[in-house]
């Protein structure tokens, strides 16, 4: 037999040997281990009936007083049922709490619809305190004559949003025919006051230096230096303010707009004194 096959015999003995071992060491256990105790666990069973035994009688008689007098103290409270709720009276409150809501919204509502009715009106009013929607001193009557003249230009009054320009005494009987009112007046006395807003579409219509006419941006539509239509889609003349002469001043009246003359109207047979600004087609010449 050679070598090899000793080593696995004597490994195999080995591993026989080893199973055995291990299953007489589990039976051994599970034998001592149900229904026995070990000798240490016997023991500290010993040693702890010895001293319960040992204890004073008196110890243990405080001990079940105490616990007499404990279950005496503590008693269990008697079920009661809650009070029914009544409501208070409607003299003690004054109104229910639906009553507060249903009030608190119409009030507020009532505010609300105050409020914008207030603006509203600020909104539409015309300012009593200055502005445009009432009457502007414009400044002595005299002096403006002379700035329109030396200068050659229309005088802007931006409170009024509108033109101060000369209107010649020579056309004054013409002009009789055509206009009334304040807005006569103040030709007669040399002046006419136009709204800047074109009768048209309503654009800022500026005054050309060099024609010395009015020409609107927007459309091309033309006025001659008093505002009279000469050219463009404008359905009429330039609207105008009327005016009157206070100690010397010219009183502007911006909350009495009269509208311009109809289309044909020229009294002062002015025409274009030098290249226009706009085209009549709406662009610049």
């Amino acid at each position: 037999m050679g070598s090899t096959a000793v080593i696995g015999l004597v490994a195999a003995a080995l591993a026989v040997l080893a199973v055995i071992g291990v299953v007489t060491a589990r039976y051994s256990d599970l034998h001592h281990g149900v229904g026995t105790l070990s000798r240490e666990e016997r023991a500290r069973d010993a040693d702890h009936r010895r001293r319960r035994s040992n204890l004073p009688r008196a110890g243990v008689a405080v001990e079940r007083t105490a616990r007499t007098r404990t279950s005496a103290a503590v008693q269990v409270a008697a079920p009661t049922l809650p009070a029914p709720f009544s409501p208070p009276e409607a003299d003690t409150t004054g109104f229910t709490r639906r009553q507060f809501f249903n009030r608190s919204a119409v009030t507020l509502m009532a505010v609300g619809f105050a409020g914008f009715g207030a603006a509203s009106l600020a909104f539409l009013w015309p300012r009593l305190s200055g502005g445009f929607g009432t009457k502007i001193n414009a400044g002595n009557l005299d002096e403006l004559k002379a700035t329109i003249r030396d200068n050659k230009n229309a005088f802007y009054l931006a409170e009024a949003r509108g033109w101060i320009v000369q209107y010649p005494a020579v056309a004054v009987p013409k002009a009789q025919a055509v206009y009334k009112g304040a807005v006569l007046a103040g030709m007669e006395a040399g002046v006419v006051a136009l709204y800047q807003r074109c009768p048209h579409l309503g654009c800022r219509v500026p005054f050309c230096a060099s024609s010395q006419w009015f020409e609107c941006p927007c459309h091309g539509s033309q006025y001659n230096r008093v505002g009279e239509k000469k050219g463009g889609p404008a359905p009429r003349g330039m609207d105008r303010f009327g005016v009157a002469i206070k100690s010397g001043n010219l009183i502007v009246d911006t909350g009495n707009i009269s509208l311009g003359p109809p289309i044909g109207t020229n009294t002062t047979g002015q025409e274009a004194e030098g290249p226009h600004c706009i085209t009549s087609a709406g662009g610049h010449a």
